[in-house]
C-alpha cells in the first residue's frame, strides 16, 4: 500500500475587523490544534479596527482544515479574514532580504499632516527604501480639547541601504524648513536602543535666554554685549577671543545680581519633563556650556545633574566682577573633549553618547556624539546636524530615543 507523504507549505493568513479581547487567542488555539509553526506575525491596531497578519508553516494534509475552521471562526467574530499561499521561493528571498541594513525615521511636528507625510516618505522611496512598519510615538489628538498634546510623532522603520545618503540627509533638512517639521535618521542598532550619557548646553538650550546677556543688562552694557554673543554663535568670530571680550564689559557688576538672575531663568519647554524621565531611566546627565559655572550649578540641584562644566567668574573682595575668568575656557573643541572624557569615566560607548545644543560652539560635541541634535538652532548648527528639533521642546529628544508617550504619561512618569 503506497503512503503519501505529507508536504509543508506557508499560508498568510490576513485578519481585519473590530478588535477585541480574545481574538488573537481563538485564532492561536485553532493553529495549534494543527502544529501549525508560526514563521512571522504583526498586529496593528487603528481606531479599535484590528490589522493582524499571521504567517504560518503546515502540512497540506492539515491546510484545508485549518482554513474552514479559521473561516468559521472568522464568522464568528465577525471578522474578515483571507489567505495567500507563499512558495519556499517566495519565502528565502523574504528570509534573505532581513539581513539588509535597518534605519529608524522619526519625524515631529507640533501636528502631522497627509502632505507631511506624503513629502517624507517620497523622499525615502527615492532612496530605495522599504518602509517595514510606522509606529506613532504621541499620544492621541483631542479634537475637543486641541491643546491637551500639542505635539505629534511618527517613527518608521526603514530596511535597505540609501542610495546616496547625504543626499537624503539634504532632501529631510530642506523639507523640515519647508513645511515645519523635524527629522532623525538613525541606524536601528543595538546602540540606539542602549543610549547612556547625554550632553547639554545650556545658555538657550536648557534655559531660553544667555546668561551674558542678563548679567550686561544689569551692568548696563547689554546691547554691546548681545551684539558680540550673536556673532559668536552664527560663527562669525572666535568664540573665546568674543566671551574675553564681553566678560571684560562686566567688570565692577555686584555678583549678588546672579542669584536672582538663576531663579528668574526661564526654562525651556519640555525641559522638566525630559529631565524626569532621563533620570528615572539612569541616564548620565551632563551641562557642558559656553556660559558660566553659576547658573550651571542652579540646573544640577534643580535636575540632579550629574557633570557640569562651564566658565568661572572672578570674583574680588568687595563681590564684583573683575572682568576676567578663571581656569580654562569651555569653547567648541572643549565640549567635545569633555564629552569623550565623561564617556570613558563613565565607561560608555561613544556611539551611546547624545549631545543637544543650539550654537556653533556646539557642532564639534555634536558631530562627536552618537547622536547629535540641534535643538532650535542658528541656521550654521540646524545645517550641518544630523538630527534637529525646531518645532516642539525639549522634550522631542525623547522620541528620538523610542520612547512612547503611552508609558511615559503627562509628566515623563514612568
Amino acid at each position: 500500500m503506497e503512503t503519501t507523504e505529507e508536504k509543508e507549505e506557508q499560508i498568510l493568513i490576513r485578519i481585519t475587523g473590530q478588535d477585541r479581547p480574545g481574538l488573537t487567542a481563538s485564532i492561536m488555539e485553532i493553529l495549534a490544534r494543527h502544529n501549525a509553526h508560526i514563521l512571522d506575525i504583526g498586529q496593528a491596531d487603528i481606531h479599535s479596527t484590528l490589522s493582524l497578519g499571521i504567517l504560518i508553516r503546515i502540512g497540506d494534509m492539515h491546510s484545508g482544515q485549518v482554513m474552514k475552521e479559521l473561516l468559521f471562526k472568522a464568522e464568528e467574530l465577525n471578522v474578515n479574514i483571507g489567505f495567500l499561499p507563499v512558495s519556499d521561493e517566495e519565502y528565502e528571498a523574504w528570509v534573505n532580504r532581513q539581513g539588509k541594513n535597518r534605519f529608524i525615521l522619526t519625524v515631529i511636528g507640533r501636528t502631522l499632516s497627509a502632505k507631511q507625510i506624503a513629502a517624507a516618505t517620497k523622499i525615502i522611496a527615492g532612496q530605495g527604501l522599504n518602509i517595514d512598519s510606522i509606529l506613532r510615538l504621541t499620544g492621541r489628538m483631542s479634537i475637543k480639547n486641541p491643546e491637551r498634546n500639542v505635539r505629534a510623532c511618527i517613527e518608521f522603520s526603514l530596511r535597505g541601504t540609501p542610495n546616496n545618503r547625504e543626499q537624503m540627509q539634504a532632501q529631510l533638512m530642506h523639507l523640515a524648513s519647508e513645511q515645519e517639521i523635524d527629522f532623525s535618521f538613525q541606524r536601528d542598532d543595538m546602540y540606539r536602543r542602549m543610549r547612556r550619557l547625554i550632553c547639554f548646553d545650556m545658555d538657550s538650550t536648557l534655559i531660553q535666554t544667555e546668561c551674558i546677556d542678563e548679567l550686561a543688562a544689569r551692568a548696563g552694557v547689554g546691547e554691546q554685549v548681545k551684539a558680540i554673543t550673536e556673532r559668536a554663535m552664527r560663527g562669525e568670530i572666535d568664540f573665546k577671543e568674543s566671551f574675553t571680550q564681553r566678560v571684560a564689559l562686566l567688570k565692577g557688576l555686584n555678583a549678588g545680581v546672579m542669584q536672582d538672575i538663576a531663579e528668574h531663568m526661564p526654562i525651556t519647554e519640555g525641559a522638566d519633563r525630559l529631565m524626569s524621565v532621563l533620570k528615572r531611566c539612569g541616564y548620565k546627565i551632563a551641562i557642558l556650556s559656553g556660559g558660566f559655572t553659576y547658573f550651571g550649578e542652579y540646573l544640577r540641584h534643580r535636575y540632579g545633574i550629574d557633570y557640569v562644566y562651564a566658565n568661572e567668574l572672578e570674583i574680588d573682595d568687595d563681590n564684583k566682577l573683575t572682568g576676567r575668568y578663571v581656569g580654562e575656557i569651555v569653547d567648541g573643541r572643549r565640549k567635545a573633549e569633555l564629552l569623550k572624557l565623561i564617556a570613558q569615566v563613565e565607561q560608555v560607548n561613544l556611539a551611546q553618547t547624545i549631545a543637544v545644543g543650539d550654537g556653533a560652539n556646539d557642532l564639534p560635541m555634536i558631530s562627536e556624539a552618537g547622536l547629535g541634535i540641534a535643538f532650535h538652532a542658528k541656521p550654521r548648527v540646524k545645517a550641518t546636524a544630523q538630527q534637529a528639533i525646531s518645532t516642539i521642546g525639549l522634550d522631542g529628544v525623547l522620541y528620538f530615543l523610542g520612547f512612547k508617550d503611552s508609558y511615559l504619561g503627562e509628566q515623563g512618569k514612568l
